[in-house]
C-alpha cells in the first residue's frame, strides 16, 4: 500500500487528544508503548512526540513529511497494513523521526526509511521499515546545505 504523507484533511472520527497507541513501541524504546503529540504553533512544522514509558517519558521531534520533503512516497507492506487495519492511504498519518544537531540545527536530518505511521481513525501507530527504502535515507537533509557531508546531502 502507498501511504500518503501529505497532511489530509479528514471526516474520520478519532479519539480526543492526541494519543498513539503503539504496541511495540518503536526501535530502542520497545518499553514505551503509549505517545502524545504535542503541536506547537511557534515550532512548526516540527512536532514533539512524547513517548510514555513504564517509569518516564522521553521525548522526540518528528515531522509529517508532506511539502516539507519533495517526492517522498514509502510504501509499506500489505501485512503492515493490514495490521494497523488501514482501510485506505487516507488513514495514514506518517511521522518521520528528526535528529537534530545542537551545535548547527541546519544539518537536521530526518529518517524517511523508519516512518511511525499511525492510523488517523483508530490512533494506532507502528514504527515500519517502508517496502521501497532503497529511494530513501535515514540521515535526509531537511535544508540543503552545500557544506553538509555528502552521506547528508543524498536523498
Amino acid at each position: 500500500m502507498k501511504v500518503l504523507p501529505e497532511l489530509l484533511p479528514t471526516d474520520i472520527d478519532t479519539p480526543p487528544a492526541n494519543e498513539i497507541l503503539l504496541p511495540h513501541g518503536i526501535i530502542g524504546f520497545g518499553a514505551y508503548k503509549r505517545a502524545e503529540l504535542l503541536y506547537l504553533p511557534d515550532h512548526l512544522p516540527f512536532l514533539w512526540m512524547k513517548l510514555h514509558g513504564p517509569v518516564d517519558h522521553i521525548h522526540f521531534i518528528v515531522i509529517e513529511p508532506g511539502g516539507i520533503v519533495p517526492g517522498y512516497e514509502p510504501e509499506i507492506f500489505d501485512e503492515d497494513a493490514d495490521g494497523l487495519d488501514l482501510r485506505n492511504a487516507g488513514e495514514a498519518m506518517v511521522l518521520n523521526v528528526v535528529t537534530l544537531k545542537r551545535q548547527n540545527p541546519v544539518e537536521a536530518t530526518a529518517n524517511l526509511i523508519g516512518p511511525i505511521i499511525v492510523n488517523r481513525r483508530t490512533r494506532l501507530g507502528r514504527q515500519l521499515v517502508i517496502s521501497n527504502y532503497s529511494r530513501y535515507s535515514a540521515h535526509h537533509a531537511l535544508v540543503e546545505n552545500p557544506q553538509a557531508p555528502a552521506a547528508l546531502r543524498i536523498a
